[in-house]
């Protein structure tokens, strides 16, 4: 289950890295230009109706507001500001909205469980599940009109599952306990502060910390050593902290520089003191993923979760994710002087890159652990 509070959605990563895959902030304010023509495929359907031939967009509003409702699974108010995209699909379109929390995994289960008797629309589930939804055979596709300002990495081809936002793993510094917070992974190595990296054993957003250091040093999803050895010449300087990265710990000042999402490094930042802390994208490189809506194949009001997908990348959708910390996938929206003030900069990101193989992903996520145990915390003094 996720918590109730934006700040602490670490713990998404951490249920996603306990199945040996990647997990990875929304909701609308104004309206910029409405979604338009979408396209959908027939989808076979034993216990519902589906749609049978590509809809436009006035239609799939038309039966959207017939069907009256939305139901979601792990898209709860409480992670990051989706309320404000339920108030807004309720007042636009008519749509009622009940979710229940869960971890990505327990919804791809809940769609192929409740195939003959479906309660479910639509999921948001990290990037490395979406394949596995397909593989399953439980999604339906919808690819929306933004189709095409979706990078390829971030989208199934046909439309079963595209990314709505993405996070980059990010440095948090406490400015009170370390005068010059480091901007790369050069300022890191010849820092005289600790470091903290969080659970890398478990974790998922730990194990792609050592991913981006890898990234940064020459390294990839297929070959992670470059970023064990970072981590493991920090531990030889006595310069790698096994404090928990979590809010209360950045609170008492026990960490001084550590590893994030940027979407949670800027919660915690705000949630704290904003004033306090400085977060940043190491400019030699990091590591970016994202969450996916998937819609239920099953679905009981497919219509309305289409609508949903349109509307979370409009421009009014993806300016609700920014309010919630999390980067808009779709680059050509202009966010409010207000939103993006919250955020990191555009040009921080310019050497962020995607995990490209997720088979590839999996294979070395599963090794890192007793990578992490023989050659880093083995050094560690």
């Amino acid at each position: 289950m996720r918590v109730n509070n934006v700040m602490k959605l670490a713990k998404r990563s951490m249920l996603a890295g306990l199945v040996g895959t990647l997990a990875l902030a929304v909701s609308a304010c104004g309206s910029n230009s409405a979604p338009g023509g979408g396209t959908t495929t027939t989808a076979e359907n034993t216990a519902s109706p589906q749609p049978t031939a590509a809809l436009s967009l006035a239609d799939i509003e038309t039966k959207a507001k017939q069907e009256g409702e939305v139901v979601s699974v792990g898209m709860p108010d409480s992670w990051a500001n989706w309320k404000d995209t339920w108030t807004d699909l309720g007042s636009k379109y008519g749509l009622k909205h009940t979710d229940t929390d869960m971890s990505s995994a327990e919804e791809i289960a809940k769609f192929e469980a409740e195939k003959n008797n479906p309660t479910a629309d639509i999921g948001d589930v990290g990037i490395a599940f979406g394949p596995v939804a397909v593989e399953k055979g439980v999604t339906q596709p919808y690819k929306t009109s933004y189709w095409d300002e979706i990078p390829t990495w971030a989208k199934d081809s046909e439309g079963h599952w595209i990314v709505g936002y993405q996070g980059t793993i990010a440095t948090i510094t406490n400015k009170e306990l370390v005068k010059n917070p480091p901007k790369s992974w050069d300022d890191l190595k010849k820092g005289d502060y600790k470091v903290a990296v969080g659970d890398v054993m478990k974790a998922a957003q730990a194990q792609m910390a050592v991913l981006a250091a890898a990234m940064a040093f020459g390294g990839d999803e297929k070959n992670i050593q470059p970023g064990i050895d970072f981590f493991a010449e920090l531990a030889k300087q006595g310069r790698l902290s096994l404090a928990e990265v979590k809010v209360a710990n950045f609170e008492k000042g026990e960490v001084e520089v550590a590893f994030l999402w940027d979407f949670n490094a800027l919660g915690y930042r705000d949630q704290i003191d904003s004033n306090r802390f400085e977060v940043s994208i190491p400019s030699e490189g990091s590591v970016v993923s994202g969450y996916a809506t998937i819609i239920n194949k099953y679905a009981p009001h497919p219509h309305a979760a289409m609508l949903t997908r349109e509307y979370i990348l409009s421009d009014a959708g993806q300016i609700n994710l920014a309010k919630g910390y999390a980067r808009p996938i779709r680059d050509s929206v202009k966010l409010p002087d207000d939103v993006a003030s919250k955020l990191i900069a555009k040009e921080q990101y310019k050497n962020a890159k995607p995990v490209l193989d997720y088979k590839a992903w999996e294979e070395t996520a599963k090794k890192l652990p007793q990578l992490w145990q023989e050659q880093v915390l083995a050094n560690m003094k």
